[in-house]
């Protein structure tokens, strides 16, 4: 366990580096990893406050690397943890636990707990994916910005926009915030899903995408440049069409926003 130049603490960083690679380097603002993953696993972020940045690696090591900023709480209480799993690797930003709380863990998926009780330090994570590898990513107060990849993505976030594009397929969701998504194919197993509660969607497929369309809204409409050919009738809520021969299910869903389909 050790300490680093911002005070962020970097715990359970264990990683099979190559002979004279060292796995965690020390820095003024925090920490940096490098490391690969076999092709098909997945690497996970798990923030509380601040963004998540991913962009595209040069090569084939994958970097992750963090800032940590507070105004009244002290930047050295938040852990950054990382758990290995079959599916890949999980980083976590792992705040102090509540008194009389359960512990606060780091765990892949929905596991572990993420509570920050009044604790109101900002940890950005950037990352550098290589192509090959999935990518899930959620944070709650915070932006998350997944662009130009080469990867499926699942990305989501509670308050901030979400901005991806990538080559493969994806889903992103928010509450409080935009969608502005690209996408190069959908995924047969269970299609592409883009939800919002406060915020519009917009969203780029291919020109020759095949699915079908689930569209809703409330306060808002349906804007599409694509040939959707209507299955039932259009409600001033709702559409259901299909986009090509149709094939996977694309969901669109907002209350407090407009959908755009490019």
């Amino acid at each position: 366990m050790r300490v680093l130049g911002s005070g962020l603490m970097l715990v359970s960083l264990l990683w099979a580096a190559a002979p004279g690679r060292v796995a965690a380097q020390e820095g003024a603002d925090g920490f940096r990893w490098a490391g690969r993953l076999a092709a098909g696993k997945t690497l996970e972020i798990k923030g509380v406050n601040g963004p998540i940045i991913v962009e595209p690696a040069s090569g084939s090591e994958i970097e992750v690397s963090t800032e940590a900023r507070g105004h009244r709480s002290d930047p050295s209480t938040v852990h950054i943890v990382k758990v290995e799993s079959d599916a890949g690797l999980t980083f976590c930003a792992i705040y102090p636990t509540p008194a009389g709380r359960r512990e606060n863990e780091c765990a892949p998926g929905s596991g572990g707990r993420m509570n920050t009780s009044r604790n109101d330090v900002r940890v950005t994570f950037h990352v550098r994916l290589p192509a090959g590898l999935r990518f899930r990513g959620r944070t709650v107060n915070g932006r998350i910005e997944a662009t130009r990849l080469a990867n499926d993505v699942d990305v989501g976030t509670v308050n901030g926009n979400v901005d991806l594009s990538t080559s493969g397929f994806a889903d992103a969701s928010t509450v409080n915030g935009s969608i502005d998504a690209t996408v190069g194919r959908a995924d047969a197993e269970h299609g592409l899903s883009f939800k919002t509660v406060n915020g519009s969607i917009t969203l780029d497929v291919p020109d020759d995408l095949n699915a079908d369309v689930s569209a809703h809204w409330v306060n808002g409409g349906l804007d599409t440049a694509l040939p959707l050919t209507l299955k039932g009738r259009l409600t001033r809520q709702a559409a259901q069409g299909v986009l090509g021969d149709g094939g996977p299910r694309l969901t669109l869903s907002t209350v407090n926003g407009s959908i755009r389909l490019r």
